[in-house]
């Protein structure tokens, strides 16, 4: 295969991936908005766990049809992602009920900085100045286009400084464990799902209840939520799935950045379906100024020492047989 239709491909499949989580993201948020404020299922952490089980089917039918090949992951970083991705679903629906909406959103910007720093320090990537204003200018549209009151207090910031560093380290992890022991994106899920269910769904209902007050076993489910709840578990497996392959196929950095296009597009469908409520100047100055940030991100780290590592490599395991078709063997152009 020459150089340009090898580019060509890698561009076409990374936009498959990148198209396929913003779908499964922005769906999944509809979804589960319309389950939690139509029908009153309220129960953050159990519907994640449920979430998870479906992720779990999903990766047994494929290993059962040959798709997904038996792959290795050592039982202590198996336990560190999970306790990274736990106590990030946890401390992100946490920092939502003690924090005001404006802190919240603020602590989630947060998370690329956060992300930058991880790379810097364990990967020893280097950004050019270019890349790090166009990060600049992405936190920026955001920040204009949902940053509202800004309320702080002393249990709210720590909920927010243990999301931010616990999804920070589980998106770090994502890509760094894809690289280290060649896992695909399936095998990957296939090692984490199971885990993340059974211990989700076992301290959910309590965390759920701290936080709504409320008994999930006491939810009186009608065929309406039932199928909401059958459909919100079912585009989980896309939004986790696609979650592993754009993480994998990048960085977690890059992930951020260009992941803040869900939150556009999540404001422009509400105006779309939902009127002018919302929509005023300011947010949409935010909207031009992110876009425009991510544009220049694109570009700015695409060029020539725009993001690159510093003679750093890390001790691989040997190559397993290739999974499904949205993975590739180009792991050195994943900077």
């Amino acid at each position: 295969m020459t150089p340009s239709s090898k580019a060509d491909k890698k561009a076409a499949v990374d936009i498959a991936a990148w198209t396929f989580n913003i779908v499964t993201s922005v769906g999944i948020i509809i979804v589960n908005k319309a389950l939690m404020a139509t029908y009153g299922f309220t129960f953050a952490t159990t519907l994640t766990g449920l979430h998870f089980v479906t992720t779990t089917l999903m990766t047994i039918v494929l290993r059962w049809l040959g798709y997904i090949q038996p792959s290795h992951l050592p039982v202590a970083d198996l336990l560190k992602f999970v306790l990274f991705a736990n106590f990030s679903i946890v401390g992100m629906n946490v920092s939502l009920m003690w924090n005001s909406v404006g802190f919240y959103q603020i602590a989630k910007l947060s998370m690329i900085p956060v992300s930058c720093l991880l790379e810097v320090a364990f990967d020893k990537i280097r950004y050019s100045r270019d890349t790090k204003l166009s990060i600049l200018i992405v936190l920026l549209g955001v920040a204009v286009c949902t940053v509202t009151d800004v309320s702080v207090n002393t249990k709210g910031f720590i909920a927010a400084f243990v999301a931010v560093w616990s999804t920070a380290l589980q998106q770090y992890y994502v890509h760094y464990l894809q690289r280290k022991y060649q896992l695909s994106s399936f095998n990957l899920l296939g090692h984490t799902a199971p885990i993340q269910a059974g211990s989700l769904l076992l301290v959910g209902p309590f965390v759920d209840y701290w936080l709504t007050n409320k008994r999930v076993d006491a939810f009186k489910f009608d065929t309406a939520s039932l199928l909401f709840l059958i459909l919100s578990c079912t585009i989980a497996i896309g939004t986790n799935l696609s979650q592993f392959i754009c993480i994998g196929r990048f960085t977690a950095v890059t992930f951020q950045v260009l992941g803040h296009m869900k939150t556009i597009l999540v404001l422009m469908l509400g105006f779309i379906f939902f009127g002018r409520e919302g929509l005023n100047l300011h947010v949409v100055i935010g909207m031009i100024i992110a876009i425009m940030g991510m544009i220049w991100y694109g570009n700015a780290s695409s060029k020539p020492g725009g993001k690159e590592r510093r003679s750093y490599s890390l001790p691989k395991t040997s190559q397993p047989k290739k999974d499904l078709l949205l993975e590739t063997s180009e792991t050195d152009e994943k900077v």
